[in-house]
């Protein structure tokens, strides 16, 4: 009897534990201060100190996703601020399910934050709470990522004796990392701008003309065959590939990756690139000539008239330093350009850029006899140059409204900016058409077949401008061109949307009279993408409906140079840990994070998904149920945002498997569900992802994980309508819709299968 009764407890122990296991999501937190009171002005440790149920595992602060990264956040407190939160080397290894390495912790470890005595804070003992945010896995099953208030005292005693802060060795800042974004095209494209940008240098005036002579040099080397003849071409395009390579890495060295990432929205970069382009501008449409000092040439030029390796080397490092005056504007935008992606994309754009302009001189040297084929230079390189010199000065435009708008002045307004444009693309068509008398055209010469067409084709883009000055979109162009101001045409931003600046309580206080969500979007007055988003996303109909049926909107800008714009690259920086421009949030009323969206999207299904995540669609997409069953019941809806159509279920056995792509088991399950799918005759399989990113992800996702049957997304109330407190859960419903077998954790497909045959025909 005694030994039963000692089972029976065992068994009790074993079942409470795992119970609240599940309840506290397999980790039983504790905070405690060191030291436990300490004087205003002081740093003091806060030792927040996880133990983990053995065979399961949370994931890091930094670990990339798409795991869910551990976050630790200080409630609001009259007490303390947060220095920084610190964590101990977690294990990393690489996980074949993510094909990605993660970085987890198992047992007890411990964070620990670094916080600042207020020195208004007020004495005596008081509450603090810090807040974990985390998801925990087993080999078996994931648990939704869920926040825990952890509680302890402080005292705030101005009599206590400094003690001074000592860090564990092994600790480090835990940031959190962002994936690298799944290439859209952005970077491919990026890479052809910059190689046609190169090619494109070869006919700039102060290139062309040196043709001939660089070829002659390493065609003519003494006691040089066809091979050497091509090696020193090679070692010529080397030389190139280094000066412009060169000019890439120093600016990431320089910059670091979010330094390049906020250049193109720096007031000072945005001057100076203003102030060169102009600069440049002016001297192409001939008002004084500039050269690098002659010295400089001279020099390298004797220094490579030695021939050799290092004499050919020197001799492309003269060539591009002599060419620079006419590249330099191509040079300039691809590195502005490269801001938005950041990274290493300005030693990308210079080396691609480089190796486009040295190309043309390693197939000449290829086939020297072309040279005698190619057009010598003349009245078409003067045109070249004065076309080159309106179109620089116009792309500088693009940067002084940025310098404008950072600045806030609100001189160079979206009326006004058009009207520039439109009379400085204008110039060059007049000019090739031979109404504005400049150099390279002759009064009394014929207006040949390619200059008509070309001066056509600027007058033609010119006029297509004249629009955007009376209210109406110009499409792609919108990104470069000032958003409206308030009162303009455009200034509601179609479907009168409104949208409140840096105003977030304001937004959610709004929200919550109301009974909607919050849309934050963290934007950029010089952000490109933003104003394209702006222009064209937002004002599609299916989006401006849902925006304005179920949001407050509200714009937090980041890279001005007041409080407000600090303070937004602050919150964003540290709460999602990016600085990306756009970045999407949706909050509920209560400031909880429904979902994200990190990115510009020419996709209006993807970001109606967005929108649509967790039953933040249209009350008509959810009231598309029929009450009558639990299946039917479920808040579903496809992808695209529409509601999920349940046609082909009626009257069929139903194997809904609630996944997410943070989770490894689920992603185990899904070769046996497509085999399952195969076989089924009678029977029906339904992903549903409860992923909190919404659509965007799981399309991501679902192209190197395809499902063969069908996938739609559920609301994250479905956690609580069926309970569900692990991933992978698969539920079996019959034909009625009701359900018959639940399975929770990772699964052998074969019970699976025997609970569909089970409910027969």
């Amino acid at each position: 009897m005694k030994r039963i009764v000692l089972l029976f407890a065992a068994f009790l122990f074993e079942a409470g534990g795992s119970l609240f296991g599940q309840g506290s999501n397999h980790v039983n937190w504790t905070l405690e201060f060191s030291p436990a009171s300490a004087a205003p002005g002081t740093e003091v440790l806060a030792r927040l100190h996880a133990k983990i149920d053995p065979g399961w595992h949370l994931y890091s602060l930094s670990t990339p996703p798409p795991p869910i990264a551990t976050t630790i956040q200080l409630a609001a407190s009259p007490v303390f601020t947060v220095v920084r939160v610190l964590q101990a080397a977690p294990i990393l290894k690489f996980d074949p399910n993510f094909n990605a390495k993660t970085e987890t912790f198992e047992g007890e470890p411990v964070f620990l934050l670094q916080l600042q005595v207020k020195k208004d804070a007020p004495s005596g003992p008081t509450t603090v709470t810090v807040q974990p945010r985390y998801q925990t896995c087993s080999e078996n099953s994931c648990i939704p990522p869920r926040t825990k208030d952890v509680t302890a005292t402080f005292t705030v005693d101005a009599a206590a004796s400094k003690v001074s802060l000592s860090i564990p060795n092994g600790y480090s800042e835990g940031k959190a990392k962002t994936a690298a974004p799944a290439d859209d095209g952005s970077l491919i494209a990026f890479i052809a701008i910059a190689f046609g940008f190169g090619l494109a240098s070869i006919f700039t005036p102060c290139v062309f003309p040196m043709i001939p002579i660089t070829m002659s040099f390493f065609l003519n080397q003494q006691n040089s065959n066809r091979r050497q003849a091509i090696a020193h071409a090679g070692l010529f395009c080397l030389g190139i590939v280094v000066l412009f390579t060169g000019f890439g890495l120093i600016t990431t060295a320089l910059l670091g990756p979010f330094g390049v990432v906020q250049l193109g929205a720096n007031p000072w970069v945005n001057g100076l690139i203003c102030a060169i382009f102009l600069t440049f501008g002016l001297s192409l449409l001939g008002a004084f000539e500039i050269t690098i000092p002659s010295f400089i040439l001279t020099k390298l030029n004797s220094a490579s008239g030695g021939g050799g390796i290092f004499g050919t080397l020197l001799m492309g490092l003269t060539f591009s330093l002599a060419s620079f005056a006419c590249v330099g504007p191509f040079v300039g935008t691809l590195l502005a350009a490269s801001a938005s992606g950041g990274g290493s994309r300005p030693a990308i754009g210079m080396l691609v850029f480089s190796v486009g302009l040295a190309s043309p001189f390693f197939l000449l040297a290829l086939f020297p006899s072309y040279l005698k084929k190619m057009p010598r230079s003349g009245g078409w390189l003067a045109r070249v140059k004065v076309v080159m010199g309106f179109v620089i000065i116009a792309v500088m435009l693009k940067y002084l409204a940025a310098l404008d708008q950072v600045l806030q002045w609100g001189f160079l307004t979206r009326e006004r900016f058009l009207a520039a444009w439109i009379v400085l693309f204008a110039m060059p068509g007049l000019y090739l058409l031979g109404f504005v008398r400049l150099e390279g055209i002759k009064s009394d010469e014929q207006l040949g077949l390619g200059r008509l067409l070309t001066g056509l084709a600027f007058l033609i883009f010119s006029i297509t401008l004249v629009p955007g000055m009376l209210g109406g979109k110009l499409g792609e162009l919108d990104a470069y061109v000032p958003v409206a101001t308030e009162g303009s045409a455009l200034s509601g931003g179609g479907a009168e949307a409104v949208w409140l600046k840096n105003d977030l309580p304001g937004a959610l206080a709004k929200a919550k009279a109301e009974g909607k969500r919050v849309l934050v979007d963290f934007t950029g007055y010089a952000c490109t993408n933003c104003h394209w988003m702006k222009a064209n996303m937002f004002t599609k109909p299916e989006i401006a409906a849902v925006l304005k049926a179920n949001y407050v909107l509200v714009d937090l800008y980041t890279d001005g140079t007041d409080e407000a714009s600090q303070a937004n690259q602050k919150l964003e920086e540290s709460k999602f840990g990016t600085i990306a421009e756009p970045y999407y949030v949706i909050y509920d009323a209560e400031q909880n994070v429904i979902a994200t969206f990190p990115q510009v999207t020419r996709d209006a299904a993807e970001f109606l998904a967005f929108l649509n995540t967790q039953g933040a669609a249209p009350k008509v997409a959810a009231s598309a149920s029929t009450a009558g069953s639990e299946l039917d019941s479920l808040p579903l809806t496809t992808l695209d945002g529409a509601p999920f159509d349940r046609s082909a279920l009626k009257g069929k056995v139903v194997v809904v498997d609630f996944w997410a792509t943070w989770c490894v088991p689920c992603r185990e399950e899904i070769p046996g569900f497509n085999k399952l799918n195969d076989t089924l005759k009678d029977a029906v399989i339904v992903g549903v992802s409860l992923d909190e990113d919404g659509a965007g992800v799981v399309r991501k996702f679902l192209k190197e994980h395809p499902m063969k049957y069908a996938v739609a997304l559920g609301a994250q109330s479905i956690n609580e309508q069926l309970k569900i407190e692990q991933m992978p859960t698969t539920v079996v419903y019959d034909r009625t819709g009701k359900p018959a077998q639940r399975f929770e954790g990772l699964t052998p497909m074969e019970k699976i299968e025997a609970a569909v045959a089970s409910l027969g025909k």
